[in-house]
């Protein structure tokens, strides 16, 4: 296990190296960079801007530096906490993101408990009660819901609230308190704000680890070692619980790691439309304006997240499961 661990912190190195390159060049391909963009904008409102100036935003930005090095640069100032600063805001990459990663955190775990808490118990039911009623209930809602986009279910969810309840569904903060400062009033007011983007989020999740659970539950219930512990009198509540869901569930939780960079992205679409002061919207502001330390450093980030939660998952898997061990072949 101990060898297990080693091996995949060095490949977790490697990836992250190859991913960092991968990324800073891809932010770099289209044409310009954000400086023309700046320079075009301040010639459309009449601004002139002569050679100087722009040889001092240049300076300013590190944008006169050959592309590796401006790499270079950022590699290093990451190692030691520094993650650049952005163009586009003026301000320094990690207090925009701490800015952000609150609201965000707090959205994407409420999102990932509301998910499993409801899929595990309704897959387990559609698996017991095959061909039933309920199970053809939840079938279609499960279908729907995979089917429905996450952005059009907000869309619709805040033009219903709007017309027949005179409600807002945007945001997470009343009008009042939105630039108010923390206090008690603030936080019930985010509170009572965060039942629809936890429920819009989290349909299309929910749906799909229904159909997950029922389908491996049902493999398990088929297997020769539960008909042998039903003929051996074996409660049908003992057994479901103590093999059949655990095993069955193994799927669901070799997927767990994906949550950890989904706490940090969320979802950006439907973070836009509900104007949700997430990180999802910030990556994309900055991925248009080409704003690469600020697109850079948060893609880094989800890639890091996204490493150590399939390491995660795998240690949870072998905990779980008792069949699985990792050994190197030979």
């Amino acid at each position: 296990m101990l060898s297990y661990i080693i091996h995949r912190f060095l490949y977790m190195i490697l990836i992250l190296l190859l991913v960092s390159v991968v990324a800073f060049i891809i932010i770099q391909l289209p044409p310009g960079d954000y400086l023309t963009s700046y320079i075009s904008r301040l010639e459309e409102w009449g601004q002139k801007v002569d050679e100087s100036q722009i040889a001092s935003l240049k300076e300013r930005y590190g944008l006169d530096m050959p592309i590796y090095v401006q790499y270079l640069k950022w590699v290093r100032g990451m190692l030691h906490g520094d993650f650049g600063r952005s163009f586009q805001w003026n301000k320094p990459v990690s207090e925009l993101i701490g800015e952000r990663l609150m609201l965000t955190v707090v959205i994407s775990l409420l999102t990932f408990i509301f998910t499993y808490a409801v899929a595990i118990p309704i897959g387990i039911y559609s698996a017991t009660h095959q061909y039933s009623l309920g199970d053809y209930s939840f079938t279609v809602i499960g279908f729907a819901g995979l089917a429905t986009p996450n952005f059009l279910f907000a869309l619709v969810l805040m033009f219903m609230l709007y017309k027949y309840l005179g409600l807002s569904a945007g945001g997470l903060f009343s009008s009042q308190y939105q630039l108010a400062p923390w206090s008690l009033s603030k936080i019930l007011d985010l509170v009572k704000h965060l039942p629809i983007p936890i429920i819009v989020v989290g349909t299309a999740g929910t749906a799909g680890l229904i159909r997950v659970m029922r389908g491996c539950l049902l493999d398990e219930l088929k297997k020769q070692y539960v008909i042998t512990a039903r003929a051996k009198g074996v409660s049908e509540r003992s057994l479901l619980f103590k093999y059949p869901v655990r095993l069955a569930v193994n799927p669901i939780v070799s997927t767990i790691g994906w949550v950890l960079p989904g706490i940090v992205s969320g979802e950006t679409i439907t973070a836009i439309v509900l104007s949700l002061p997430t990180t999802g919207p910030l990556l994309f502001r900055a991925l248009v304006a080409q704003d690469m330390y600020l697109a850079g450093s948060m893609i880094m980030l989800l890639v890091f997240l996204t490493v150590i939660g399939t390491f995660v998952s795998d240690i949870l898997l072998v905990w779980l499961d008792p069949r699985i061990r990792y050994e190197r072949k030979a």
